[in-house]
Formats: C-alpha cells, sequence, structure tokens
C-alpha cells in the first residue's frame, strides 16, 4: 500500500520548510503526488521525498533551481552528467573555501591562546621544535589579496616540484639585517630556493598589531639581551586573524636551545 505524507511531515523529513515545498510545487519542481480537492492539502510519497533530497543535494552546490528542474526533467545522459560534473566542480570549490575559513578560524584560536598565556606585559617564552619555511620570492608584507589564497603563490614558487611539497596553514614575515620576506610553514617539502631552517629552541613571544610591531619588536630584543645575553639575528612575525579581514601579528625572536 502506498504510503503518503502530509506538507508538514515531508517538510520534516527532508530537512526543509511547508513554504519551500508549496513554493517548489508552484514553479513545478516537485509536485505533490495528490492535492486533496476538498481542503486543498498536498501529500507526498516516498518517490517525491527522492526528489526533494536530490533537490537539497545540488542546492547544496549551488545549482540554481531553474538547472535543477531542467536537469531533473533530462533524459540524456550525456547531458546529466555534464551538469552533475560542473555542480561537483562547485562544491569542490565550496569546501576549499570553508577550509579556508576553518583555518582561519584555527589561526585565531592559536593567536587568542597564546594571549590567555601571556604574562602581564604581553611577553611569554615558548619553545619550538625545528621548523622549515619557504620565503617567497616576492612579497614582503600581508595583504588582504595575498593572505587570502597565500598557498596558492608558494605553490606556483616552486612550480614543477610542487608534488613534493606541502604546507601548514600559517603565514608570516621573516626579517633578517633589515631584510622582509613572507613566508609559509613547510610540512614537507623538497630542494629549493627560499628554504630557511628555524632552529629548535626557546623563542621569546609577543602579541602586536601592524602598527605597533616595531616597538614590541625593539621590546622583545632588548628583553633577550637583558635576561639572556642574546642579540636575536632575526624575527618572525606569524600573522593571526583577528576579526573580518582583519589580521595580527606573534612576534617571536630566538634566544636558543632549551
Amino acid at each position: 500500500m502506498k504510503k503518503f505524507f502530509s506538507i508538514s511531515q515531508t517538510a520534516k523529513i527532508v530537512g526543509t520548510t511547508a513554504e519551500t515545498l508549496r513554493h517548489y510545487d508552484r514553479i513545478g519542481l516537485v509536485t505533490p503526488c495528490k492535492t486533496d480537492e476538498w481542503t486543498g492539502y498536498r501529500y507526498y510519497s516516498e518517490a517525491e521525498i527522492v526528489r526533494l533530497n536530490t533537490v537539497r543535494a545540488l542546492k547544496c552546490m549551488d545549482m540554481p533551481l531553474a538547472e535543477i528542474k531542467r536537469l531533473l526533467s533530462l533524459d540524456d545522459i550525456g547531458e546529466i552528467e555534464r551538469l552533475l560534473r560542473r555542480a561537483e566542480e562547485s562544491a569542490n570549490r565550496k569546501i576549499e573555501e570553508l577550509n579556508d575559513v576553518k583555518a582561519r578560524i584555527k589561526r585565531a584560536l592559536a593567536y587568542y591562546g597564546a594571549k590567555g598565556g601571556a604574562k602581564e606585559d604581553g611577553v611569554f617564552l615558548r619553545a619550538f621544535p625545528e621548523r622549515v619555511i619557504l620565503l617567497s620570492d616576492r612579497l614582503t608584507a600581508p595583504s588582504l589579496e595575498n593572505l587570502w589564497d597565500y598557498h596558492r603563490h608558494y605553490y606556483a614558487q616552486v612550480g614543477e616540484d610542487k608534488e613534493r611539497f606541502s604546507f601548514e596553514d600559517a603565514a608570516g614575515v621573516y626579517e633578517e639585517a633589515g631584510v622582509c620576506a613572507m613566508f609559509t610553514v613547510c610540512e614537507r617539502y623538497g630542494e629549493t630556493a627560499g628554504l630557511k631552517t628555524l632552529p629548535a629552541g626557546k623563542y621569546l613571544c609577543a602579541a602586536c598589531t601592524e602598527e605597533t610591531k616595531e616597538d614590541v619588536l625593539r621590546a622583545l630584543c632588548f628583553k633577550a639581551e637583558e635576561r639572556y645575553g642574546v642579540a636575536p639575528r632575526f624575527s618572525l612575525r606569524f600573522v593571526t586573524i583577528s576579526g573580518i579581514l582583519q589580521w595580527n601579528y606573534q612576534l617571536q625572536v630566538y634566544i636558543g636551545e632549551e
């Protein structure tokens, strides 16, 4: 015996609203299998629920309703495959964007976590393992344009060897002898120009902004010399996302082995 579901039951099953189902009916995308002639109530069968779930999946891939309607009415297998491949490409782009957002959130969490562990003057000591960074061959400072997709820049920089490289979700500015270059941290790497190994050991760290970075760096270097007898040879400014379209830094200077 065929089972029927009311519009509210159907909306709950497919995770949408009754008004959305009414709209789909009006535009001919998904019509109920029957409508009560006296009450006007709509009823759906399992076949319509399958179609509604398909619509929802395609919508998640950013496919317009008009195109979904055309796809569901096609008999041409080749055309169906073409449209689905295009929807898959759209879904992959959305996944990349969400992964980027997730990475930004992780960097923001790391930033606020570091602030939570800071001393009263904002300076704290932290031990790091040996790290390998890749210096940019042309970028010297972060901007909205280059931070949005900075990994692409580094993969382009290594060229044909990109399969040998992978990078962490971390970017910043390396400064030595007054020369600055943006960097990213390598997870896997091969031989290429611009690689630099950061020594394992203790680093003095502090949060700063674009406006305060010079003052904070001077304070860190002063503390390194006064307390540890070390004149830092280089500094690192790791980018930490602090808000929408905004970023701060975590400054790090090396003071020696553990």
